[in-house]
């Protein structure tokens, strides 16, 4: 098999050979080119020390030296390159105590998390696949180098990365590889909250979002999100909806583009619904103020989870309105507009859309029909340019008070007043018209 890999990776590659090392690049640009993805980065492996890859290279950065990593800059793009090595003992479950280098190549494979992450390649050696990651390519096989409880004991990310890859791929999990998450998911309260972050972003961002199924059924989500295994449990008998709480929200998020926020946005949406769920005597389920449970608990998990304020801000709102009526009239639409936010309330549609898709049948046509009347409106109002909040007004404090209102609260009262009235007629919002109507006022 043939890789044509970067002028860059292969200056460096045939330095080191140039000087008597051997060298690869590695992992996971080796399995992203046979896949032919583009690689993020490219990793290089070599059985130079760091001390002798720094003598070949005019400039490198020390990014790692304690385990054997040095970054290679050519022309402001770093490359890292990482001494073959052994890892000793994993006292926290993430990294090693302490490593040992060694001149093979198999044993620095060997350490690595999966197959189709151990492969190696060169031009002169061609591709180097020891532990079967073509084999597993071929299949669709996510498979542990080795003894799978070993490596999920010697780094337990491993296992959230596992789930993450099969959904990136769509791949299934190799049944010893899953057996050992289930035994060892409990091993994930080692790692930090930003790792888990990162890892989750990447699985419900990529192609098949519903596989954080599969992070449940191992007990993975158990550790990292149990609010969501609570939601797998709660059932829904309501004619709107087929499915569970979590089979829905899975659903959902295969109906939406792979945004961060909208994905989570999903993932969040109905959150709240087991903490509000109530029986009719009819035997219905009903979640009143759900979405406002939801929004106080997605808070709580995003902030658990060192997401960034951003981030937090937008799905909260997302979850916080994801649900809520809105009119039928271009008034409405603009009093939600306003009172939603124009950065959220365009993201709503999506978010309706993927919801209803999720849902049942049951009025299925009537719901998508008011969707895109709405949108309809929506676009309308932007195509106008009409004034949505009060930095749209054709006045401004400093106009009011030059006719002589009073700054203070008065002065804030009576711009929204204007902002109520332009709201429901947006032709009226004119200087002219705005000062006359504060004239009458005072």
């Amino acid at each position: 098999m043939q890789i044509r890999l970067p002028d860059k990776v292969n200056r460096i590659i045939e330095t080191l050979r140039a000087a008597g090392y051997e060298a690869y690049a590695v992992g996971g640009c080796v399995r992203d080119c046979i896949l032919e993805r583009s690689p993020n980065d490219w990793d290089i492996t070599t059985s130079a020390k760091p001390e002798e890859t720094k003598r070949l290279f005019a400039r490198t950065i020390d990014t790692g030296i304690k385990h054997g990593t040095v970054t290679v800059m050519f022309d402001r793009e770093g490359f890292e390159v990482t001494t073959y090595r052994i890892d000793g003992d994993y006292e926290d479950g993430r990294h090693p105590k302490e490593v040992t280098f060694t001149a093979s190549l198999e044993e620095d494979l060997k350490r690595r998390d999966f197959t189709i992450n151990a492969m190696a390649y060169n031009e002169q050696s061609g591709l180097i696949d020891i532990f079967g990651g073509i084999r597993d390519i071929e299949q669709g096989v996510i498979r542990c180098v080795g003894n799978a409880e070993e490596r999920f004991t010697e780094d337990a990310l491993r296992m959230l990365r596992a789930v993450r890859f099969s959904a990136q791929l769509g791949y299934q999990i190799e049944e010893n590889t899953k057996r050992a998450i289930r035994k060892l998911a409990p091993n994930l309260k080692l790692i930090s909250a930003e790792r888990i972050q990162a890892e989750l972003v990447k699985l419900v961002t990529s192609a098949h979002p519903d596989y954080l199924r599969v992070a449940y059924e191992t007990g993975i989500t158990e550790q990292i999100l149990p609010e969501f295994d609570i939601c797998m449990k709660t059932e829904q008998n309501n004619p709107h909806h087929c499915y569970s709480v979590g089979e829905h929200i899975l659903h959902s998020m295969m109906e939406i583009a792979p945004d961060k926020v909208l994905r989570l946005g999903m993932l969040f949406h109905d959150i709240g619904k087991p903490q509000t769920l109530t029986v009719d005597e009819k035997g219905i389920t009903h979640n009143k103020g759900h979405a406002a449970a939801g929004e106080k608990m997605t808070g709580k998990i995003l902030h658990r989870l060192r997401f960034d304020n951003d981030t937090i801000n937008k799905v909260t709102k997302i979850v916080r309105y994801h649900d809520q009526e809105i009119g039928n009239t271009e008034g409405s639409v603009r009093r939600a507009i306003n009172r939603i936010g124009e950065d959220i309330f365009p993201m709503l549609f999506a978010v309706r859309h993927a919801d209803i898709l999720a849902q049942s049948e049951y009025q299925r046509e009537e719901k998508l029909k008011k969707l895109t009347y709405l949108e309809e409106i929506y676009d309308g109002i932007c195509r106008r340019k009409e004034c949505l909040s009060l930095k749209d007004l054709a006045v401004t404090g400093s106009d009011l008070i030059a006719i002589g209102v009073p700054a203070g609260r008065e002065l804030g009262v009576l711009l929204n007043e204007l902002l109520d009235i332009v709201l429901e007629e947006p032709t009226r919002n004119t200087r002219e018209e705005l000062l006359r109507i504060c004239r009458e006022k005072i």
